[in-house]
This record gives C-alpha cells, structure tokens and sequence, in this order.
C-alpha cells in the first residue's frame, strides 16, 4: 500500500504552509494532495503558489495530485477550476461532479475524492468510465461496504481510504466560523485562521461533538485507522490517507510508514499517536458503527486481558 497526505483543510498563515510542505518533502509519504478545498475566500495562497509547491514535492520524489474545491459556488470558483485542470503537469482530484464533467471532457485522468458520492459498484463503473484512476471512499463508509464495493471494481482502478484526521462531514453555503463571531461571511475577517485545527463544538455536557472549519464541518475526535491497515490490505485498499494537522503530522506519518512496513506493531504506534492528536482518536464509521465511536483501543484491551 502506498501513503498518501490529503490537502490542508484549514487556513493557516503562507509562511506557515510553505515550511509545512518544506518539511513533508523530507518525509516518507508517497502522495501528496495540494490545494484548497474549503472556501474560496482563503488567498493566503494563490494557484501559481500552490504550483510552485508542487514542483518542489515532485522534484523530491512525491506523486502531487491538485484538489479541487468542494463546493462550487461562483464563476469566480469556477474559472479557478479550470486552472488546476488545465494545469498540463498534474493530475487532478476531483471533489464535486462539475469537476468530474470537466475533466472527462478533456480527457483526463483524475482522482475521485471522497466528496463524491461513491457508495455503489455502479457509481464506480461510471467514474473508471469517465477518467477516474482513483477513488477515495466517502469518510462514512465501512469496511464492509468496501468490500462489496470492491467485489466489482472496475480494472486499474485504486482504492483510497482516508485513514487519519478529523473527519470532514459536511459543506455549506454558510461559514460557521464566521457566524460563531456573529460575523456575516462575506465580511468574516478569516477568523478561521485563529483555530488551526478547527473550532472544537461541545455538546451541553462538554463532550467534544463537532469541529468548525468555516463552510466545513468536521468530526472533534481524530479518526484513526492505523490499527486497520492489515484489514486494509485484506480488503483491497491500495493507498492509505493521512490528513494534515498543525501539529505533528510528519511524525504520524513516519507511524503509518513504520507500520504499513511492519517495522512497528500498530498498537505501540497507536498508543504513541495519542499525544500527537488534537483530540480523542475514533473508528466508528469503519466498523459499521457510529462515527464517534473507538473499537480498536477497546479489541486491544481486551486481547491484553485474555
């Protein structure tokens, strides 16, 4: 299986990303996804910046696929998209069906993300069909709903599974960030860079429900696979996701490397990976079971106590 960095989901400062991108060149991750996917209104980084990026991960020996913006929302959006297309370098992943439509146009190869709505072996087929060299599964889906998409997967397709981070769950013409700061959107003053991992929402008894990242909600616990990554292997799954965070994502991705290698046991990695996540890790969602649950700590305390 290879390792791949999905795209930042949050709005950090420019000097910021470019010293993240400059340290994930140095790490061992196959694939790196650049570009922003959430909201149109953060320019801290203009398409020719993330370009320049992408040259620089490609010369170190990365895969760059450019993101597409999720949610479509003017000709402005619009015109940005047939930029990343048109690109003539790299391919392109693709977050919303008018992205999909455009690059099948042009006959080029693209990367499904997982804002597609793939949750059929047909939908697959008509994704290979246009272009699609890649999928990545929608974030809610179980294992073994994989597998039965997998019995039937169309020929050279991969498949991806975002396998680390906060869950992205839902978009909107909104920005929550903004109306948190009782703040109109299109006057938001990118409050959004105050929270560089989302702002966490709690529920009336405290608990960490939901993070809030502009028009994007997120899940506040860290979904986290690597305990899964043999069960990823058995099924099929060709390319493992790690989504970035402001902290220590190069570390949890040497983890991933170390045991998609088996060179470290996935509970040892797991058990370090707790310091590293900005909350508390779950796997509902892979398991069949609601999203904010966690099974592996609990199956592993219980072959501990066996």
């Amino acid at each position: 299986m290879k390792l791949a960095l999905g795209p930042i989901l949050y709005y950090w400062e420019r000097e910021t990303t470019f010293s993240f991108y400059d340290e994930i060149a140095a790490s061992p991750v196959d694939t790196v996804y650049l570009g922003e996917t959430v909201c149109s209104r953060r320019h801290t980084l203009r398409t020719e910046d993330w370009l320049e990026i992408a040259d620089k991960l490609a010369a170190a020996g990365k895969e760059v696929v450019l993101s597409s913006q999720a949610l479509i929302e003017s000709e402005s959006d619009l015109k940005t998209l047939r930029r990343i297309a048109g690109n003539g370098k790299f391919m392109v992943e693709a977050n919303d069906m008018g992205a999909v439509h455009l690059l099948s146009a042009a006959k080029l190869p693209f990367v499904a993300g997982p804002h597609i709505n793939t949750y059929n072996p047909q939908t697959l087929a008509l994704l290979a069909e246009l272009g699609a060299k890649r999928w990545v599964m929608p974030v809610e889906m179980s294992r073994d709903a994989l597998g039965h998409m997998l019995r039937d997967r169309p020929s050279g397709l991969e498949t991806e599974v975002f396998a680390y981070g906060r869950l992205p769950l839902a978009f909107s013409a909104r920005c929550f960030t903004a109306r948190h700061h009782n703040l109109p959107k299109d006057d938001c003053q990118f409050r959004c860079m105050d929270y560089v991992n989302g702002l966490t929402l709690k529920t009336r008894e405290g608990q960490p429900f939901l993070a809030l990242n502009g028009t994007q909600t997120q899940s506040a616990s860290v979904y986290n696979l690597i305990g899964e990554l043999n069960a990823m292997r058995e099924t099929g799954v060709d390319v493992v996701r790690v989504s970035p965070q402001a902290f220590f994502t190069a570390k949890i991705l040497r983890l991933f490397r170390e045991v998609m290698d088996n060179r470290l046991p996935a509970q040892t990695a797991n058990q370090q990976m707790t310091k590293l996540m900005p909350d508390q890790a779950c796997d509902g969602y892979w398991h069949g079971r609601p999203g904010i649950e966690q099974s592996y700590l609990q199956a592993s305390s219980a072959e501990d106590a066996a």
